[in-house]
């Protein structure tokens, strides 16, 4: 499999390119509809789920950075879903699993998460940690391997390829 960073031609072509076999799809459809709906939750349910959780977990302005979070959420869930510069989506949700588990997560080790009172210790991280994680390894296979061959990024790349091969 070539990486990005080694394969020839434009930025926007490296970008769209993969090799990846069609089921990439499957881990597309998981990954880009738990962003998607997350975000969209964090509007459904400001108080639990968006700016007041935001607030809770002492984030400065909830309000504008669970609104980010949702809109980034949901418009990279949508590239996602539809495998759409697949690889380019992946990392702002590389930047929000990471930002979630450090913010979030990461003191449930010593008992200081003010998400999960009373939670303490490895396990109890682990647990709280599951469904991040799993996004986190999720997209960043997507920006490693990208959309897959059932994917409008490689339509995009196929037509790329045939207009650069008839042009004289």
């Amino acid at each position: 499999m070539t990486s990005l960073l080694t394969q020839p031609g434009p930025w926007r072509t490296r970008l769209i390119h993969t090799e990846a076999p069609g089921e990439v799809i499957l881990v597309r459809l998981y990954v880009g509809a738990v962003f998607a709906s997350e975000g969209v939750l964090k509007f459904v349910r400001p108080d639990e789920l968006g700016a007041g959780r935001f607030d809770r977990a002492g984030i400065p302005l909830p309000g504008f950075f669970a609104s980010l979070d949702g809109i980034l959420e949901i418009a990279c869930g949508l590239l996602i879903l539809a495998g759409l510069f697949t690889r380019l989506a992946a990392v702002p949700m590389l930047v929000n699993m990471a930002g979630a588990l450090a913010i979030t997560k990461l003191p449930i080790l010593w008992g200081a998460a003010p998400l999960f009172p009373g939670a303490s210790g490895w396990w109890d991280l682990a647990h709280a940690s599951r469904t991040d994680l799993a996004q986190l390894c999720g997209a960043l296979f997507l920006l490693a391997v990208g959309a897959g061959a059932w994917s409008a990024d490689a339509h995009l790349s196929r037509h790329t390829r045939l207009e650069a091969a008839t042009r004289p």
